[in-house]
């Protein structure tokens, strides 16, 4: 059986090693159910959802509804299997501690590491983008200045505590959720004809239908639409890595896992049905402007644009925050595990796993600097390399829970509390969908989805390579060791 993390409540027990509150004390439950709460929620709201849905709406018209509809399906069902195994058995590797019992070490090592290696690309990834916002507004600082603050702030923040982490997220994502929240009911308000102000012509349901049909691309398009929206949904794991570090995580977890279709259903599907019956699908504000600062622009909402800005900088500080939590968590169990460096593995009186967070960052820093040095090359190897990643873990996630839905019904029935609906069926159905996504993003030549695919797949062969090589010196090294005993026995 995988080891568990050492969890102790914050500030108990004399210092010490070993102890609660002394050096390598094990990570702590130090979150707050309000943190939890708003980690579960903001989670689901990534900085892709207001600056990469324009390209979806002009590749598949009013359609993309079904796109974000099909991959939100894919997401729920996904975490709900990963629910079910989290809260059975809370940890902060996750999917990866998971695989590792399920499927085997070698399956942990991989997806674990491969988990990690996405979220130091995406770090430097939204360094950048807050970087380009905030140089925009001061430009006497330049933009790899702004990048260099926003990365050591946050890196400060994450290695106070991990409370401090959540605080900063509880504020970043209330953020988000207010402002999609207004956003909605506004928008919405306009739709239907209740917000004085705006013109019914350009505003209302006929929108969905008017310029070329509800599919006017076709319905193939709902398909590209799916490659293009697909990984603004990473991030909605989050939520059970971090209650691992809560005081009650099966409870924690079973919260998350059962708002997430609500969630899904209202920030995403929600926002963007106002979007595109606030403007016709093929209006040039969206393409020019983004969807949202189209739409705010086309309510007369003054500053629109600086609005939007505001609320992607905010979107983009909480995904470099949980980033780097996430990427360090998974660093840290990899660790315990025997699949890292043992220096992961340790924590600060205060329950921080400090090398895992420095290991972490460090990494994003050096992406960082090749987006600015080459940006063409090697940084665009990076982010194509990771970039089907999130289908990887979600794959593993529905493997991993084929087998560990035996292992705890034989082992701990009553942790069952958390279930897959329609098991095995369900969970054979969403392996089937995510195979398929992977298959037609190698059919996807215009938007770099073979590139993606092929890539990706390079770099998670070459880990599974390692991965197979380690247990197989492994193995050698425990048969060497028995070996030795039964000999020593004899003599």
């Amino acid at each position: 059986m995988t080891s568990q993390p050492t969890l102790t409540k914050a500030g108990n027990g004399p210092e010490g090693p070993g102890e609660p509150g002394g050096p390598d004390a094990g990570l702590q439950a130090g979150l707050k159910n309000r943190h939890l709460s708003m980690i579960a929620i903001g989670g689901v709201i990534g900085a892709g959802l207001f600056v990469g849905s324009s390209s979806g709406i002009a590749t598949a018209g009013p359609g993309i509804l079904l796109s974000y509809a099909l991959v939100g399906t894919m997401v729920v069902l996904v975490m709900r299997m990963l629910g079910e195994m989290s809260a059975a058995n809370p940890t902060s590797g996750s999917f990866s501690a998971h695989a590792d019992r399920a499927l085997g070490r070698w399956a942990g090592f991989s997806i674990g590491w491969l988990y990690w290696f996405f979220w130091v690309v995406v770090l430097a990834i939204e360094a950048t983008a807050g970087a380009v916002i905030l140089e925009s507004w001061i430009p006497a600082v330049p933009q790899w200045g702004w990048a260099l603050i926003v990365m050591v702030v946050l890196t400060a923040t994450n290695l106070v505590s991990v409370g401090s982490y959540g605080e900063f997220e509880f504020w970043f994502a209330g953020i988000k959720v207010v402002a999609i929240g207004a956003f909605i009911v506004i928008g919405g308000l306009a739709v239907f004809g209740v917000l004085p102000g705006v013109d019914s012509d350009t505003a209302g349901l006929g929108n969905l239908t008017d310029h070329g049909g509800f599919l006017p691309n076709g319905p193939g398009a709902i398909l590209t639409g799916i490659l293009l929206v697909v990984f603004s949904f990473m991030g909605s794991e989050i939520a059970t890595l971090a209650a691992g570090e809560s005081e009650n995580p099966q409870r924690a977890v079973t919260k998350s896992t059962n708002s997430i279709i609500w969630r899904i259903g209202v920030f995403y599907l929600g926002s963007i049905f106002v979007v595109v019956t606030l403007l016709p699908w093929d209006s040039d504000a969206i393409q020019k402007d983004g969807s949202y600062v189209a739409a705010l622009n086309s309510l007369g909402i003054p500053n629109a644009g600086e609005i939007m800005k505001f609320i992607v900088l905010t979107s983009v500080l909480s995904c470099l925050n949980s980033g780097l939590y996430t990427a360090s968590r998974m660093a840290f169990s990899l660790g315990q595990r025997g699949d890292a460096p043992k220096a992961f593995a340790r924590t600060t009186s205060r329950g921080v796993p400090m090398p895992a967070i420095i290991a972490s960052v460090v990494f994003g820093f050096v992406a960082v600097f090749f987006n600015y040095e080459f940006p063409d090359s090697v940084f665009l190897f990076l982010v194509n390399s990771s970039g089907a990643v999130a289908l990887f873990v979600w794959l593993v996630i529905c493997l991993s829970q084929l087998r560990m839905r035996k292992i705890i019904e034989r082992e701990t029935p009553e942790k069952l509390v958390v279930r897959m609906w329609l098991y095995p069926y369900l969970t054979y159905a969403t392996i089937a969908l995510i195979v398929f996504v992977l298959g037609y993003m190698l059919t996807d030549t215009e938007h770099d989805g073979r590139k993606t695919v092929l890539l990706s797949l390079l770099v998670a062969a070459v880990v599974v390579g390692v991965a197979l090589v380690l247990e197989k010196v492994r193995r050698g090294k425990a048969r060497a060791e028995l070996q030795k005993e039964q000999d020593s026995t004899t003599v």
